[in-house]
């Protein structure tokens, strides 16, 4: 038995994070298609704070999440609502079921429900509440509670089939004599999560609750609340799981998981949301570059998948690549502010554009170009050889540099004198490892860097030759 879904007068949906931490990458990806099916569809997306568990929800958490949300995009269009804020009304709601003898007080400890979970486990039954307390008298109730003996709330589940369709899914079905008694809240003043859900989505007029496929189990009670209250039924539509790489729940022991790890990392918002649009939907053409606009025009829910989406570092990172590349040297190198040294401005553009074709994200900037913003460097003296050149050879091929180098007019050294004049060199050389090499390490201290004559045309001439003759004395 299940009641039909309702016709909403509007599309409108919601994301619910608890701000008991950082916003995870898997709250963030139902944002994201909760975002993408209510632009798509001309509804509203809004934001609602679950933060009845007073113990663990912090304000900084609250702060994380909104602003993680802003920075990838994903703007409300009402909110934030916060259930903390709306005691009254899950109050009303549960005195309606209290007066309906829909639900009841249940005074069992948490010692007597664990040895009756236990019981019921060794002899292969469900654990289910065994409905101790389901037929106390309304006299005896107020009595005890009168005394002030500890209490909770108790849905009287209906013995049913609970049946709904699924968007994603299909038909899903569930025995209510496998779920039992619920609780449904700690006190009139404290309702508990399944409870708290259905009158906010009530309330707020929810056509359809787009999550992840973790909250199955918990749509089944939410739908025999509905009912009991009587409340039109929203459309359900359960994500798959985000997978890291061992195809298990992500989780922290995967590596980061919070959007602000990425965004600290160095991450784009476009490139996040790039990303996520891909795990567990496919627009089902080759294209794989999207906007968010572009995502909201081909978004709908027929082209989520069912199976769990794995988390593909190395995808995030061509992505993040990717945007980079597109972005104006302006731009990146005020992206790139948080990752340098104060310097010039003039400058930390010319460093950022030596490496815009390398950076998979923003932080790489630090360490690629460290040695631009050093006044001496620290390497092994080996790293100046050339395919086992002797001191000598090297110390030779330095020496050349240096001269043909301090030759050059501060007014001509750009990029494109300098490779004319050096390439030439190399070429004369026979090998143009024996003329870039030492040069290259003599200006980075490094095994792997930009081209040498591009760090020389930006070092500039001065710190170019000193840093040749310091090469010099470290090879003798």
């Amino acid at each position: 038995m299940t009641s039909a879904e309702t016709k909403f007068k509007e599309v409108r949906v919601r994301i619910a994070p608890s701000p008991t931490g950082l916003l995870h990458l898997g709250t963030a990806r139902a944002a994201l298609f909760n975002y993408l099916f209510a632009k798509h569809e001309g509804g509203k997306f809004i934001l609602r704070i679950e933060d009845t568990d007073l113990e663990r929800s912090k304000k900084e958490y609250e702060k994380d999440i909104i602003e993680a949300l802003q920075w990838l995009g994903l703007l409300w269009d009402e909110g934030p609502i916060r259930q903390s804020e709306r005691t009254e009304n899950y109050t009303k709601y549960l005195k309606k079921l209290l007066d309906e003898n829909k639900a009841y007080y249940c005074f069992c400890s948490e010692e007597e429900l664990e040895g009756v979970r236990q019981d019921q486990m060794s002899r292969g039954e469900p654990a289910v509440y065994n409905g101790k307390c389901r037929g106390l008298s309304r006299e005896e109730v107020e009595k005890r509670l009168a005394k002030g003996e500890p209490a909770i709330i108790r849905f009287r589940t209906p013995a049913q089939r609970v049946v709904f369709h699924d968007l994603i899914r299909d038909k899903v079905e569930f025995d209510s004599t496998l779920i039992g008694d619920f609780s449904i809240a700690k006190t009139l003043e404290t309702p508990l999560y399944n409870f708290a859900v259905v009158i906010d989505d009530y309330d707020m007029q929810i056509s359809h609750v787009i999550r992840g496929e973790d909250h199955i189990p918990n749509t089944p009670r939410q739908i025999l609340l509905l009912e009991a209250l009587g409340f039109p039924k929203p459309q359900y539509a359960h994500l798959p799981m985000i997978l890291g790489p061992d195809k298990s729940k992500l989780s922290k022991r995967h590596g980061a998981t919070s959007v602000n790890y990425y965004r600290q990392d160095g991450y784009l918002a476009e490139a996040i949301i790039n990303f996520m649009a891909f795990l567990g939907w496919n627009p089902g053409t080759e294209k794989e570059i999207y906007s968010l606009a572009a995502l909201a025009k081909e978004f709908t829910l027929d082209k989520v998948q069912k199976a769990g989406a794995v988390f593909n570092i190395k995808r995030l990172d061509y992505l993040n690549g990717f945007y980079i590349r597109q972005k104006s040297v302006e731009k990146l190198t005020e992206l790139c502010l948080p990752y340098l040294p104060q310097a010039p401005k003039d400058y930390l553009q010319k460093v950022v554009a030596l490496h815009q074709e390398r950076l998979k994200k923003l932080s790489e900037i630090t360490e690629f170009s460290d040695f631009f913003f050093k006044d001496k460097l620290v390497y092994d003296k080996e790293l100046l050889r050339w395919k086992g050149n002797d001191n000598k050879e090297t110390f030779a091929s330095l020496d050349r540099v240096e001269k043909i180098l301090s030759e050059i007019t501060e007014e001509k050294w750009q990029k494109e004198n300098l490779e004319k004049i050096l390439m030439a060199e190399a070429e004369a050389a026979g090998d143009r490892g024996l003329i870039l090499w030492p040069l290259r390490a003599a200006l980075t201290g490094k095994k792997a860097s930009a081209g040498p004559i591009d760090i020389a045309a930006v070092l500039g001439k001065e710190k170019t030759l000193m840093r040749l003759k310091e090469a010099k004395e470290l090879i003798k």
